[in-house]
């Protein structure tokens, strides 16, 4: 699961909307990098060589059981009910964990995943490892691949090795009629916290805590969403005087506190290089915020952005170190 992504990096991020993944050959990583992603001991079915997917006659649910190597992803699949979605048109990339790879995850805890009330959180951990799109090895390079579950999973490339989220891809290209599969050493987890849990969590937003507390705001932001959150840290709110900060959280003040921070608070789920392009955002307050980068650094109205893209089930945060106020 991704954390934070630096702020060098977002700016350094192609802006133009595309694919869910872009090949980036000669910027993050070489070309020869990406042609090779370390050997497999993983076997595969004549249907699944490399070459034309369309020349594949399974599809990805069939090409995995065939292998015979990702039985619990078949059982996990079905205990989904993801079955028939795999089997659709897609084209879908999906980076496969192999039964080794589950088994790293305990039995107990695949037990669980599979019962009928944990079928949300099954789901969740399933389509994060499917990426809408047929992406080959070739097309791959150090970036973030947007998945079907709406979090992002990073790739990295380096000395001939590719990892999403720390696992290793120990097999690619494995074709099938309708997307193809990348094999992996080990489960990959999304977030699994909301915007406000994981704010919560990270440690240094609890003056936003409160205040959201205090607006009754927290249910709301715990919701299905998604949202995307410009969550001011602890020293952002620090630059406010400290009687307007305990104004704000006066109970006659309750709607002035809601509408500054619901003016932090945009709906749907924008990550760093979309809000760029954007350069504005209608946020839930009504007002708009101003998204630029210049000079080496990104801002939101006056405020920097100093750590971006961190993923929350319902929703994605951007760190800014100071308040917005609505204008």
């Amino acid at each position: 699961m991704k954390t934070v992504r630096s702020l060098s990096l977002i700016l350094g991020l192609t802006l133009a909307a595309g694919t869910a993944l872009a090949g980036d050959c000669g910027k993050k990583s070489s070309c020869s990098d990406q042609s090779k992603w370390g050997e497999s001991d993983v076997k595969i079915t004549k249907a699944a060589h490399k070459g034309d997917d369309k020349a594949a006659k399974t599809d990805i649910v069939d090409t995995a059981v065939a292998s015979g190597n990702f039985k619990t992803l078949a059982a996990a699949l079905q205990a989904a009910g993801l079955v028939e979605t795999l089997k659709g048109k897609g084209p879908f990339t999906v980076f496969a964990p192999t039964d080794a790879a589950f088994e790293k995850l305990g039995t107990a805890t695949i037990a669980d995943l599979l019962k009928p009330e944990n079928k949300a959180k099954l789901v969740s951990i399933l389509t994060y490892h499917v990426v809408p799109g047929r992406v080959l090895a070739k097309d791959v390079s150090t970036m973030s691949a947007a998945t079907v579950n709406g979090q992002r999973a990073d790739l990295v490339v380096k000395n001939g090795k590719v990892t999403i989220d720390g696992a290793n891809v120990t097999a690619t290209d494995v074709l099938a009629s309708n997307g193809v599969i990348h094999v992996i050493d080990t489960v990959i987890i999304p977030n699994d916290k909301t915007v406000v849990g994981t704010a919560i969590e990270a440690g240094n937003f609890k003056t936003l805590a409160k205040l959201l507390q205090a607006a009754d705001l927290v249910d709301a932001l715990n919701g299905s969403g998604p949202f995307t959150v410009f969550a001011p840290t602890d020293e952002a709110f620090a630059k406010l005087d400290k009687a307007t900060v305990e104004g704000l959280l006066k109970p006659e003040n309750k709607s002035k506190l809601q509408d500054i921070l619901k003016y932090h608070v945009v709906s749907g789920r924008i990550f760093s290089d979309a809000a760029l392009k954007a350069g504005k955002a209608k946020t839930l307050q009504g007002g708009t915020i101003d998204i630029k980068a210049a000079g080496g650094a990104a801002t939101v109205d006056n405020a920097k952005l100093v750590a971006t893209d961190i993923d929350a089930s319902n929703g994605v945060i951007h760190v800014l170190d100071t308040v917005i106020m609505p204008k």
